[in-house]
């Protein structure tokens, strides 16, 4: 659980960063993608939220939008949000302020969004202080954990049911790791959502 739905005092520790939004009248989610663009996965993810109907943020890796910037194109074309996830997905804990920072800039040369999520979710918080400056930090209520090869599609699935609340901000990964799970997980997770009456959002780009 600690990793699936991050815990209070991990919060806290980042009170510039956005976790969940909360809705009173609606019963809302976001779902976002971590790690693309890349074309094995992110067209597979664009053609079903179209067939859904659903508008979702993507967290973008600056080296994959340098190799397939036409994927890019087609993120903002079908009208999704999308944020900034470093330029070589680096981990924030294994970096000094000024390299990590670096990186972050580079990567918005090519993505040009206020909207960042850190690698892992994982920085320092003199980090986020520093990066929150410039831009706003989107972290999550939900990592569905897709990547994970010790997990199962129905785990991550069950994941979803489990930790979904209105307002969560969902994971899930448009990356070659996450293959296998989230082609599985993803478009039942939409489905059972759906029954549950909760409403997509993509973030807003501020």
């Amino acid at each position: 659980m600690w990793i699936e739905q991050p815990p209070l005092f991990y919060r806290l520790l980042f009170p510039e960063a956005v976790w969940r939004l909360k809705h009173r009248e609606k019963k809302v989610v976001y779902l976002t993608f971590d790690d693309g663009p890349v074309p094995q996965e992110t067209p597979w993810v664009l053609d079903l939220l179209d067939r859904e109907g659903i508008k979702a943020t993507f967290f973008m890796v600056g080296d994959n939008v340098r190799k397939y910037p036409e994927l890019f194109e087609e993120i903002k074309r079908r009208g999704h949000s999308y944020g900034n996830h470093t330029m070589h997905h680096l981990q924030g804990l294994r970096e000094n302020n000024s390299t990590y920072f670096r990186d972050i800039t580079e990567a918005s040369r090519l993505i040009d969004s206020s909207l960042f999520r850190p690698p892992h979710g994982i920085i320092w918080p003199g980090q986020a202080r520093l990066i929150n400056r410039h831009y706003n930090i989107v972290m999550y209520d939900l990592v569905t954990r897709d990547y994970s090869k010790r997990l199962t599609g129905e785990e991550v699935l069950d994941n979803v049911k489990r930790f979904t609340r209105n307002g969560s901000i969902i994971v899930f990964h448009d990356s070659v790791k996450a293959h296998r799970n989230m082609r599985f997980a993803l478009p039942r997770a939409i489905s059972w959502l759906k029954d549950q009456g909760y409403e997509f959002k993509a973030l807003p780009m501020l």
